[in-house]
């Protein structure tokens, strides 16, 4: 059961949170249970969580602001466990580097930055970098699995509903370009065509050019029968 001090500090915090919210990060208490904080993180651009939605949670003890909360992440991101608590300045690892002047406001920013970061500690893992880009890619979709985000963020549900449809859109399209792409050209293989043409020209040129051997033969014959000639007057 939380004190009484502490329901009216993180109402307090909820209101500050929604008046001026943190860049990159969706946070909301529990309907049911005002301890208990539901989170998102959108993955910053230039990095290899860009385009990714991590979705997590933050326990507040029954004591707050003079004990730190728990903070976990449900959401595959190649940074931390999943479903582990995880170990920061401002968590439940360290209550003695707790400053009760912390806000849940910084709590959410820290972890941010940390998750951007890749400093080592307890609960994080070591992946590349295109895993985490994979990761990142379906992260939405992981978290429409899930029930309780679902409720929490139906802002989030719509936008993993237009990314599908806005894909739906792409493929046809895509196969309609691919069915209606004009057939390459035929090259007409115009080689055998030009050695026709060089044989006829060959055959012609052989028929203008008689054969010599035909020409002395006939040049003999004329040359005997001039020379008969005187021959068969005196006869």
């Amino acid at each position: 059961m939380a004190e009484k001090a502490c329901v009216k500090r993180l109402q307090k915090e909820y209101r500050a949170l929604c008046k001026e919210p943190v860049s990159h990060v969706v946070a909301r208490p529990s309907p049911n249970d005002i301890l208990e904080w539901h989170y998102v993180l959108e993955g910053s651009e230039g990095t290899p969580f860009a385009g990714g939605y991590y979705y997590g949670k933050i326990k507040f003890p029954p004591e707050y602001p003079y004990k730190p909360p728990g903070i976990s992440m449900t959401t595959p991101n190649g940074r931390f466990m999943t479903q582990k608590k995880i170990c920061l300045s401002m968590s439940d690892f360290h209550p003695e580097s707790w400053n009760p002047m912390w806000s849940a406001s910084s709590i959410l920013t820290g972890l941010l930055s940390f998750m951007m970061d890749n400093s080592p500690t307890t609960g994080s893992v070591n992946t590349t970098t295109a895993e985490k880009q994979h990761l990142a890619k379906s992260s939405l979709a992981f978290n429409c699995k899930n029930a309780t985000f679902r409720k929490m963020f139906p802002e989030y549900v719509e936008k993993y509903k237009e990314q599908q449809l806005a894909s739906e859109r792409v493929s046809p399209k895509m196969s309609i370009d691919e069915n209606t792409r004009p057939a390459p050209e035929k090259v007409l293989d115009l080689t055998e065509d030009v050695k026709r043409v060089d044989r006829l020209k060959d055959l012609r040129r052989n028929k203008r050019q008689p054969s010599p051997t035909w020409m002395m033969f006939l040049l003999i014959c004329i040359f005997g029968v001039v020379m008969a000639l005187p021959l068969l007057q005196l006869l």
